[in-house]
């Protein structure tokens, strides 16, 4: 699934998207681009996706821009206590988004990476 904030608007480096992938072991969500209030809809759909997949969970933040309140609100919904995605690993999140992590307390609920641990195909095992 692949969502853009707004369909009939002409792309741009910022316009926020929202992705899953999914294998048998893992789901990962791709982020790029401004993670705010017009994507809202669209992320929460792609959060959707990912807990009722109900598997740990890789969010890869590397191409966001910039993440605002709305982003970091539904970002915190995936690592609540009652989250059925833990655990939640954050992918190279920049400046913006460790700022955010860092202010809400978030980051003490996730394993940032700073490299992507790769991510497991269909019919194979978690890589090492």
């Amino acid at each position: 699934m692949t969502t853009h904030a707004d369909e009939g608007a002409a792309p741009n480096a910022d316009t926020g998207s929202a992705a899953v992938m999914t294998s048998a072991q893992r789901t990962r969500l791709i982020l790029s681009g401004a993670i705010d209030l017009q994507l809202s809809a669209e992320f929460l759909e792609a959060v959707l996706e990912c807990e009722e997949r109900a598997l740990p969970l890789d969010v890869d933040l590397r191409n966001v821009t910039f993440m605002d309140s709305s982003g970091i609100a539904t970002l915190s919904r995936l690592v609540s206590a009652d989250s059925p995605v833990l655990p939640v690993r954050l992918i190279k999140p920049p400046d913006v988004v460790r700022f955010l992590l860092d202010v809400t307390g978030l980051a003490d609920q996730v394993t940032t990476l700073n490299s992507d641990p790769g991510f497991p195909s269909p019919g194979r095992g978690e890589p090492a």
